[in-house]
C-alpha cells in the first residue's frame, strides 16, 4: 500500500532542506558573523602549533590567550617577565591577521604571591600593592600595545555571595575597591586606545545583574576608563533564560556601555561550584536529548547577540572543539562536557549548522 506524506510535513520538509542548502559549507563562523562581531576563540601556544590550528584560521577572526596572559604565569616574580609564550599568541595573530583579547591583567586568582608580601612574607601596603599593580599593568600593556585591541581589566571582583558586594580577596582586604579604579587607570595610561572590559560570570543571574550594574555604575559615574563588560559565558543546557540574557544586555548597555560574550561555552550538564573528581561509573555521554537542549540554548543565544549587535562587539568560545576543554579538568575532573560547536574529531556538530542559519 503506497503511503502519503501528509500535506504540512511535506512543506516542512521541504523548507528544512531549503533552509540547509543555503548555507555555505566553505565559509567559517566570521565569515557568517561578518556584518555583525568578531568570533574569538580561547587558545595556547600549544594548540597554534598543533594540525588543529587549520580550524582557527577558518573559523575565526579573533583570539583570546586562555592562560598565558593571566598575571601567574606572565609575571611569576617582582623581578621576572616570561614573555614568550603570550608572545607566540600575538605573533601568530599579527601574521594571519587576528584580533587580540587580552586576558586578564588583575585577577584574585593565578596571581603570584609575591604580589601580596613583602621580603618577609608579611602583607605589603596598599601603596606598595598598588604600585607593583601598576607596574605589571603598565608593563604588560605597553609590550603588547598596538596589538591588543582589548583587555580583560578586572576579573571576578563581585562576591559569589549574593549578600555581599564584593569578593573578598587580598586586593580588596589591602586596597580597598580602589585596585578596580586603579587598574582601569593604568591600562588606560599605557594603551589609550585599547578597549577596557570588566569581566565576570553568572552575570545573567538577576541578583548578581544587579552587583555588578552597581560596580559598573559607579566606575562609570566616576569617569574612569571602562569601555565594555565582559560575560563570561560559561553556561549550560540549563541557563540562562533568553529575559535573564537580555535583561543583562540591557541593563549593562544602558550604561553606554559596550558588551561581549568573552568565554562562551555550552555545557550539558549543571553547574557544580566544587572541584570534583569523577565518580565511578560517572561517563559524559552525548545523547541525542542533550544535543538538542544544548542546540535549542545555542540558537536562543546567538539570535539574541544578533538582535545586539549594536552593543555587542565580540563573540569568544572558550577553547576550540569538545576535543579539548577546560571543562575536562574542572569542576568535575575527567567528565566530557560536550560544550562547543566542534567535536571531538573537530567537525562541526548539528550545533553549528543551526548557529549559522539565520
Amino acid at each position: 500500500m503506497k503511503k502519503h506524506i501528509p500535506l504540512l510535513s511535506f512543506f516542512l520538509f521541504s523548507s528544512l532542506a531549503f533552509a540547509q542548502s543555503k548555507i555555505d559549507s566553505t565559509k567559517g563562523l566570521k565569515d557568517y558573523y561578518q556584518s555583525y562581531f568578531p568570533i574569538g576563540v580561547a587558545v595556547s601556544p600549544q594548540l597554534l602549533k598543533s594540525a588543529d590550528a587549520n580550524l582557527i584560521l577558518q573559523q575565526f577572526n579573533s583570539m583570546t590567550p586562555e592562560n598565558v596572559m593571566k598575571p601567574g604565569p606572565i609575571h611569576p616574580a617582582e623581578d621576572k617577565y616570561n614573555w614568550a609564550p603570550a608572545d607566540e599568541i600575538v605573533d601568530y595573530a599579527q601574521a594571519n591577521h587576528l584580533k587580540v583579547r587580552g586576558h586578564t591583567l588583575c585577577w584574585h586568582q593565578q596571581t603570584g604571591d609575591w604580589f601580596f608580601k613583602d621580603a618577609s612574607g608579611n602583607p605589603v601596603s596598599k601603596d606598595v600593592l598598588l604600585k607593583r599593580l601598576k607596574d605589571h599593568i603598565t608593563n604588560v600593556v605597553t609590550r603588547y600595545k598596538g596589538k591588543i585591541y582589548a583587555w580583560d581589566v578586572v576579573n571576578e571582583a563581585i562576591a559569589d555571595d549574593s549578600t555581599k558586594f564584593l569578593r573578598d580577596t587580598q586586593w580588596y582586604k589591602t586596597c580597598g575597591e580602589d585596585f578596580i579604579t586603579k587598574a582601569f587607570e593604568y591600562a588606560h595610561e599605557a594603551d589609550p586606545d585599547a578597549q577596557l572590559f570588566y569581566n565576570d560570570y553568572n552575570s545573567e543571574r538577576p541578583e548578581k545583574v544587579e552587583r555588578i550594574y552597581r560596580l559598573l555604575k559607579k566606575l562609570v559615574d566616576a569617569k574612569v576608563p571602562i569601555h565594555g563588560v565582559g560575560l563570561q559565558g560559561h553556561w549550560s543546557i540549563f541557563e540562562p533564560k533568553e529575559s535573564e540574557l537580555r535583561n543583562a544586555i540591557e541593563k549593562f548597555s544602558s550604561l553606554g556601555l559596550k558588551v561581549q560574550i568573552t568565554e562562551l561555552d555550552v555545557s550539558v550538564y549543571k553547574w557544580e561550584k566544587n572541584d570534583r573528581a569523577l565518580k565511578p561509573g560517572e561517563v559524559g555521554v552525548f545523547t541525542a536529548e542533550l544535543e538538542q537542549k544544548q542546540i535549542e540554548k545555542y540558537k536562543m543565544a546567538f539570535k539574541v547577540f544578533r538582535e545586539y549587535k549594536n552593543v555587542i562587539t565580540g563573540i569568544t568560545f572558550w577553547n576550540l572543539s569538545d576535543k579539548y576543554t577546560w571543562l575536562d579538568y574542572y569542576p568535575v575532573r575527567g567528565r566530557k562536557n560536550f560544550p562547543l560547536l566542534f567535536d571531538v574529531n573537530l567537525k562541526p556538530k548539528k550545533v553549528f549548522w543551526e548557529v549559522v542559519k539565520f
